[in-house]
């Protein structure tokens, strides 16, 4: 049995995609290329790795035992590179990683600033996701590490806190709120929310809630915090985000009151299989953000 490197990336972007079009797209290869070396893999193996539809393609039982395998590999390989590009001028290499939003208002930007400019050698790969998906794509090996909320369920992966991330309620600076200093989440319930489509925050936002045996009247969801920050600020609303994202927004026409729950603050944490596995370019930035992490002005330290 002799599957290359190249192979076992194909296989990797096959199932990713669900087609075998997606998967040679991903790898810049022929779609003939992509589909005979799929087809020589089944025969080396003796059996199907893929179950073709009209839809796309789906790994087999044994499509996903090679997946797996296959992502161990790739990891090592990876790994292996990054050591040996250690010994040559300046560290050259990729990282992939995930982000909430939380983590690329205030820490990702500051940590790569720092970062790519000492190691003009090495590109981020860089996606924002929610929590959850983060914490499924790493533990799948298809990212190398994430910054997300530890309210997600952290499976086997390593942590290292970087900070904590402040939920603040939001009101215009026009509104009788305005004139509070901090509110609970149940009181905040009586006015009409602006707030997000979906992620981590909505689905944290929406447990807290129905924990009060409420449902949140939103008026508005938009996709982003500076679109949610300047529709409060308009008066349509009240909402819920990140003291890094109302500091970021800065406007004089927003007020910030301290939610009073103590779930308003969320730890954020970078999460990895393994950092020890890591390559060294990428522990390299988990450090640089970690260090950013500490530097952030609307972040906490953890215990502070």
């Amino acid at each position: 049995m002799r599957f290359d490197l190249t192979d076992l990336r194909l296989f990797e972007a096959v199932a990713q995609a669900g087609s075998i079009s997606g998967g040679a797209e991903r790898m810049h290869m022929a779609l003939a290329s992509a589909s005979a070396r799929i087809s020589g893999m089944e025969a080396v193996l003796g059996t199907a790795l893929l179950v073709r539809a009209r839809r796309g393609v789906a790994p087999t039982a044994a499509g996903r035992t090679l997946l797996h395998h296959a992502r161990a590999i790739l990891a090592q390989a990876e790994q292996m590179r990054g050591a040996l590009r250690a010994f040559a001028t300046g560290l050259k290499g990729e990282i992939r990683m995930l982000s909430n939003t939380a983590g690329l208002v205030e820490l990702v930007p500051n940590a790569l600033r720092s970062f790519l400019a000492a190691n003009p050698g090495v590109d981020i790969d860089l996606e924002e996701r929610t929590s959850l998906e983060i914490v499924e794509s790493v533990a799948a090996g298809q990212a190398e590490f994430g910054v997300i909320a530890a309210t997600a369920d952290l499976a086997s992966l390593e942590l290292r806190p970087l900070g904590i991330d402040r939920l603040t309620a939001i009101t215009a600076a026009t509104s009788a709120l305005a004139l509070r200093q901090d509110i609970s989440f149940a009181e905040l319930l009586d006015e009409p929310f602006v707030g997000l489509t979906a992620g981590a925050l909505h689905d944290h936002l929406a447990r807290n809630a129905a924990r009060l045996g409420r449902h949140i009247a939103y008026r508005v969801r938009l996709r982003n915090f500076d679109a949610v920050a300047r529709l409060v600020e308009a008066g349509i609303g009240v909402g819920v985000l990140p003291l890094a994202a109302v500091a970021r927004h800065g406007s004089p026409g927003l007020a910030a009151l301290r939610l009073t729950d103590d779930w308003a603050d969320r730890r954020l944490v970078v999460c990895a299989r393994t950092f020890e596995a890591l390559p060294v370019h990428a522990r390299l930035f988990v450090d640089a953000l970690v260090n950013a992490g500490s530097a952030a002005p609307a972040l906490m330290r953890p215990g502070g």
